[in-house]
């Protein structure tokens, strides 16, 4: 080895030898952040990773005697059972309504929440509001869904009890498909207002106070301060917090369709994990419902990086 060889080694064992020690310094300093991300690794590797093991079910006549590796394989039968049902696109043109309808109308909402509570001057009025507001969160889809009914029941429902003393009509809140849309909607929206709004509101509390007193000073409203100053600090925020909605669409929640919906709505109610729970757990058709799970990840993975792409291009923010 010659000379101008054998310096660029020793150099690059010094490097490699320089960067070690500095890791390890490193860790010796940090050692115990480091152990606190060992409980929820291992809790992820158990129930969230492992799990996944059992996609295969999807490829398989499943057996529950048998077990998941001892039942025969079929292939690609599942998927062509699934692609074949009507009702399957029919759970999914539901599911894509119900949170398009969401996305639209629903997501600016916690924004627009959060940006008049930060307006509320007073601490008690602000505090009982913010309560009031989140208490709907920790309510069971079950209890809502009977409260429902009692409300937007056609004969001894509030709501129809006061139409027809006012206006001499009812409204077929929970019997009518277009109706049950409405009625929907509005009940999600009220049971996750105030909760979404929490992390705008965590978001807003870490802008700077003075560029409000900078604001204040040259003359600026309320109305002006929100959406020229506290809309545009908060921007990251929902940026992140849409493209995580985005990457939900092909999902949806199971209490709410399943405490709301009837007979008379399931062209319209009957979504994805209704549809499941439907077919996969009361049929006992368990590779169907693990074939249908598999398709709603493949597709929320290809709407996260989608979006999260676009946004990057358009906008420069994204998760990654």
């Amino acid at each position: 080895m010659s000379d101008s060889a054998d310096k660029r080694y020793n150099a690059s064992q010094r490097k490699v030898y320089s960067r070690r020690s500095k890791t390890l310094l490193y860790f010796s300093g940090h050692w115990q952040f480091y152990l606190m991300l060992v409980p929820p690794i291992i809790y992820y590797a158990v129930f969230h990773y492992k799990p996944m093991t059992g996609l295969v079910i999807a490829f398989k006549d499943y057996n529950m005697f048998k077990g998941t590796w001892a039942s025969p394989w079929s292939g690609l039968t599942t998927f062509r059972y699934i692609f074949k049902n009507p009702d399957f696109y029919r759970a999914i043109k539901n599911t894509l309504v119900l949170n398009v309808l969401n996305l639209i109308l629903g997501f600016p909402m916690p924004i627009l929440l959060a940006l008049f509570l930060n307006e509320l001057k007073t601490g008690v009025i602000k505090k009982i509001t913010q309560t009031i507001l989140y208490l709907p969160h920790f309510i069971s889809w079950v209890i809502i869904g009977g409260m429902a009914y009692q409300i937007f029941s056609m004969t001894t429902g509030i709501v129809n009890n006061a139409l027809n003393a006012v206006f001499g009509i009812t409204v077929p809140f929970l019997t009518n498909p277009g109706w049950w849309v409405f009625t929907y909607f509005i009940i999600s929206v009220w049971h996750s207002i105030g909760w979404s709004a929490i992390i705008y509101m965590s978001a807003i509390t870490s802008i700077d106070q003075e560029i409000y007193e900078a604001a204040k000073v040259d003359g600026s409203t309320r109305f002006h301060t929100m959406f020229f100053i506290t809309l545009p600090n908060i921007k990251n925020t929902i940026v992140i917090m849409l493209i995580l909605q985005v990457g939900t669409m092909a999902t949806i929640g199971f209490e709410q369709p399943l405490s709301l919906q009837n007979s008379a709505v399931m062209s319209t109610a009957d979504v994805i994990s209704t549809f499941v729970y439907r077919v996969g757990t009361q049929n006992a058709k368990y590779s169907v419902a693990t074939g249908v799970g598999m398709f709603q990840s493949i597709i929320n993975f290809i709407l996260v990086v989608g979006t999260n792409t676009i946004s990057n291009r358009l906008t420069g923010q994204g998760i990654w």
